[in-house]
C-alpha cells in the first residue's frame, strides 16, 4: 500500500474529522483539528495515498521538552500496512533528538495498539481509572523517554 507522511492541513481537516467519528467515541470536530493547525506547540502528520486520501493521521503537543502524543488513527481498510508504525516513527525520531519523553494514553483492552506502542520502544508507565467514556474504561499510559538525567539514552 503506497502512502506518504505530510503534515496537516487544512485540505485534510474534514477527512481526519471523519476519521475521528470512526475510531474514537469523543471525537475531535472539525473546528478542533482546524485549531491545532494554529496551535504553535503541536503538530499534527498525516498518511495520505497518491490521491490525497487520509490513512490515516496522528498529532503531537510539545511543552518545553516533554511530547505529548494526541492520538494515532487509521483508516480500518489502511490497518496492517504500517501506517500507524510509519506515524509513530516520524515522532519518535523527533524525540531522540528533541525530547525527554513521549507518553500517550490507549484503551487498556486495545491491544493491538499497545503492542504497537511497545515495538517503538514505549512501556506501561501508570493506569488512569475510568478515563475513557463510550464505554467507560481505564486508560494505560505508555510512555518512551529518550533521556535520563539529561543524558540521552542509547
Amino acid at each position: 500500500m503506497y502512502y506518504q507522511i505530510v503534515p496537516m492541513d487544512r485540505s485534510h481537516i474534514e477527512q481526519i474529522a471523519r476519521l475521528e467519528q470512526a475510531c474514537f467515541s469523543s471525537p475531535w470536530t472539525e473546528n478542533m483539528l482546524a485549531d491545532a493547525l494554529f496551535d504553535t506547540q503541536a503538530s499534527f502528520i498525516v498518511a495520505e495515498d497518491e490521491e490525497g486520501n487520509v490513512l490515516g493521521y496522528a498529532g503531537l503537543h510539545v511543552i518545553v521538552d516533554e511530547g505529548y502524543i494526541d492520538n494515532v488513527a487509521v483508516e480500518p481498510d489502511a490497518r496492517r500496512h504500517g501506517v500507524a508504525s510509519a506515524l509513530l516513527d516520524v515522532f519518535c525520531r523527533f524525540g531522540e533528538a528533541n525530547l525527554a519523553f513521549l507518553t500517550l494514553e490507549v484503551r487498556a483492552s486495545n491491544q493491538a495498539a499497545i503492542a504497537l506502542y511497545e515495538k517503538h520502544g514505549f512501556t506501561q508507565a501508570g493506569l488512569r481509572k475510568n478515563y475513557y467514556e463510550k464505554p467507560r474504561e481505564d486508560a494505560v499510559i505508555m510512555t518512551r523517554f529518550f533521556q535520563e538525567n539529561g543524558v540521552p539514552q542509547a
